[in-house]
């Protein structure tokens, strides 16, 4: 979402590299942050007020001797886009038995969706929640939370036929009692504007069950309209927080920049994807960061910490150890990349890329049209050649490329990569036990290495072992 705004920034910034920071040029750094941000469509107050902070800050402190001004000029849009995006992370409010999430928003903004994607954020962080179902006037609203419900093994109650939906929540949490969830989602109605008579119903649930969290979803790609609507949900039900959704969107950003300082409400969820588990905790620093071109390693670790299955990949080790690395393998491995998003987002949080959208958005579809090319491919096979590629002889080649439509070439040359795949991984295996048996000689890393560890902790000499961890070496250098 925020390719354009993060590309223009840099590029500003980058002009102030080796330049002492002075009046003019800082004027004429402030002018062009300006410019980017209304282009990106921020709320004008929202720009007065950041700008104005950066030229304070610039202008105020004494500017660090040997400092690269580019740097220092990071270092503050860096903290005024923190302070803007709310300064930090503001978790869900989890009080109450069971405790209530009242999910808000206009019809289309993804309220249902987003409120599947919160049950399964919350499963995995072991609670036990409940899916309410109080749009009853939405033509089959009450149908697709049944649906997603199903899909991602939550439960959705619902009273048949029934309008009156203080007595469905009031029935829903009885339930939640009985048989012991200890959160509940109410996905209450949308209106394609607001109005009275939506405010009344969602005031009533309000003032009746005290939730404990109030969110607004709102979509991301509404722009200026989102901070309207946020405005008014805050005035007449008092928010307790925000869901964005659509951050992987093409839009221009600014209402995710606007929304909270208008406000004054923390954003605490985002949504990065059309997957049921793409909703995220909102970090304001780590989207500064993201914003600048400096990645977001840490939300990396994370998510690949939820994507793999720890299991799985040390069976997946262990085949590699042996060359024993299948097609399956390979899918399941490719399956589990899909999960982590695009790749365009993937190479936004690699810091020091410094890769434009363009070139981003070009070796993601050519990434991703590659990857499906290879799972038509493997596809076409039979299990028993996906299990052992050693079957692949030249018959079997020329049928597979007629199933999959590809050029008997194309087959081959994929056929040697994953042959030298295998063998690298098991090459690169055999190195990491060499070295680690060398570190373990006599209790020090020295030890091992024949005569030149004597007087270092001892060891006998181990010729043999050298000589076959020197020739991997040539082999991989």
């Amino acid at each position: 979402m925020f390719d354009s705004l993060s590309d223009k920034l840099r590029s500003i910034i980058s002009k102030t590299r080796n330049t002492e920071l002075t009046q003019e040029n800082m004027q004429e750094a402030l002018r062009e942050i300006r410019r980017a941000l209304l282009e990106a469509d921020v709320n004008l107050r929202v720009v007065k007020s950041f700008i104005s902070s950066i030229k304070d800050k610039a202008e105020g402190e004494n500017v660090l001797q040997g400092v690269d001004p580019s740097q220092q000029l990071v270092k503050i849009v860096h903290d005024e886009l923190v302070e803007l995006l709310g300064k930090e992370l503001k978790p869900l409010n989890f009080d109450g038995h069971p405790n209530i999430i009242m999910m808000l928003g206009l019809q289309g903004s993804g309220k249902t969706t987003s409120s599947a994607k919160l049950a399964v954020k919350l499963k995995n962080e072991k609670r036990n929640p409940l899916l309410v179902a109080c749009d009853v006037y939405r033509p089959a609203a009450i149908t697709q939370l049944q649906t997603l419900g199903q899909e991602i093994g939550v439960d959705v109650f619902t009273i048949p036929e029934c309008k009156d939906v203080q007595n469905i929540v009031q029935n829903a949490i009885t339930y939640a009692n009985e048989k012991g969830f200890n959160t509940i989602i109410l996905d209450t109605a949308g209106r394609l504007q607001i109005d009275t008579e939506m405010m009344a119903e969602l005031l009533i649930i309000d003032r009746v069950f005290q939730p404990q969290e109030k969110l607004l979803v709102v979509d991301a790609m509404t722009g200026q309209e989102a901070v309207n609507v946020a405005e008014n949900f805050d005035a007449q039900i008092g928010l307790t927080g925000l869901v964005l959704t659509k951050l992987d969107g093409d839009s221009r950003g600014g209402a995710a920049l606007s929304i909270a300082y208008c406000t004054g409400k923390p954003i605490k969820l985002t949504g990065t994807g059309e997957k049921l588990n793409a909703l995220e905790n909102f970090y304001p620093e780590r989207m500064a960061t993201r914003i600048l071109g400096m990645g977001d390693i840490v939300s990396l670790v994370e998510r690949a910490q939820e994507v793999f299955d720890e299991k799985q990949a040390k069976e997946l080790e262990e085949k590699m150890a042996k060359a024993e690395f299948s097609f399956n393998d390979f899918l399941k491995m490719q399956k589990q990349m899909q999960m982590f998003g695009s790749m365009g987002n993937l190479l936004g949080m690699i810091p020091g890329l410094n890769i434009g959208k363009d070139d981003r958005d070009k070796i993601s579809h050519e990434g991703e049209k590659q990857f499906k090319r290879i799972e038509v491919f493997i596809q076409s096979m039979t299990p028993a050649e996906r299990a052992n590629p050693a079957l692949l002889n030249s018959s079997r080649k020329k049928r597979i490329a007629k199933g999959c439509g590809m050029e008997l070439s194309e087959i081959n040359a994929f056929v040697k990569q994953f042959e030298q795949m295998r063998m690298m991984m098991k090459g690169m295996h055999e190195m990491k036990g060499m070295f680690s048996h060398l570190g373990k000689s006599g209790g020090n890393p020295l030890g091992g290495l024949g005569g030149f560890g004597k007087g270092f902790g001892g060891g006998k000499p181990d010729f043999k072992t050298m000589k076959k961890a020197m020739s991997m070496v040539r082999k991989f250098k």
